[in-house]
């Protein structure tokens, strides 16, 4: 029997909790599923699954093996399709990291559109605002907003996220609309920090070509975009944001766009991906189909802070 075979169905076990649903979903009977698990432990003479009368669990030997199968048979997918020049030949698995607001508003809403032109590849998303180790996590793709630490990744760079300062009109109503950077003092500034704990340098604003802080009070530090978000709208002070953030607040007149001449720096947005020979043809087909949404949200001129 073709060990891969016997991965396949091990995996979709595995990830649909079921021998039934994963017969269905191979086009095997129920019966040749538990045939194929069983040779796999015996092959590997160990316990791949706890079964109960009402679910399939992963043993310890079961989610090690689990997580070293998708690997491998991305890996497969991947050598078959290697010389076909049909998008709609690439198989595997996609595994790539986002930040939650972008996600959220940008490409998860426009995830079909890709999926449509390559129905084989299978996709992962984490969406988080930590810095993921892309190595260490197994991530093909990662979408990185500001400033790169990463020295051991490519970065490919997309282009800027224009800033806007907001407030929401409740917060505005008393507090009166700051019109100039000395108005700040009398304002409340909600902080964002990546790393709890970490201190926020304050209000961020160019002028002359440089970067500069003002030092504002605040009550609330947040790490996490869409809570960001939420502070603001809840009337807890102002926030600086990437415009595609809450260009649909700001058009809802749930938040006010504020200093205009006193905006924070365009923020940088690049793919990373890890430094190989041959970069998988799923990992490049995403990074096109990605850099190719993204230009109606970022200004191309992309470049280091």
């Amino acid at each position: 029997m073709n060990k891969l075979d016997l991965l396949r169905t091990f995996v979709r076990v595995s990830e649909l909790s079921s021998f039934t649903l994963a017969g269905e979903s191979l086009g095997l009977p129920r019966s040749t599923v538990s045939e194929q698990v069983r040779a796999l432990e015996n092959l590997l003479g160990t316990r791949l699954f706890n079964r109960t009368t009402r679910r399939v669990r992963t043993t310890q030997d079961g989610a090690l093996l689990y997580e070293r199968s998708k690997d491998l048979l991305s890996g497969m997918d991947e050598i078959e399709s290697l010389f076909s020049a049909d998008d709609a030949e690439l198989a595997g698995r996609l595994r790539i990291d986002l930040p939650t607001m972008m996600a959220r508003r940008v490409i998860v809403p426009a995830l079909p559109q890709f999926l449509e032109r390559f129905p084989r590849l299978d996709v992962e998303i984490s969406c988080t605002d930590r810095q993921v180790d892309l190595l260490r996590e197994g991530f093909d793709c990662v979408m990185r907003i500001g400033a790169l630490s990463d020295l051991d990744v490519v970065a490919r760079p997309v282009g800027r996220l224009s800033m806007r300062n907001c407030a929401s009109p409740v917060y505005l109503e008393r507090h009166g609309i700051p019109r100039s950077l000395e108005d700040l003092a009398g304002h409340q500034l909600i902080h964002y920090v990546r790393n709890l704990g970490a201190r926020s340098a304050g209000f961020e604003y160019e002028q002359g070509g440089e970067l500069r802080f003002q030092a504002m009070a605040g009550v609330v530090t947040v790490n996490n975009a869409e809570a960001y978000s939420a502070a603001c709208l809840a009337g807890l002070g102002l926030i600086q944001v990437p415009a595609v953030g809450v260009d649909e607040h700001l058009r809802q007149g749930e938040l006010v766009s504020l200093l205009e001449p006193w905006q924070a720096r365009a923020m940088p947005v690049s793919l990373l991906y890890a430094r190989q020979r041959h970069v998988p043809r799923r990992v490049q087909a995403f990074m096109n189909w990605l850099a190719v949404l993204l230009e109606s949200q970022v200004d191309p001129s992309a470049g280091e802070n």
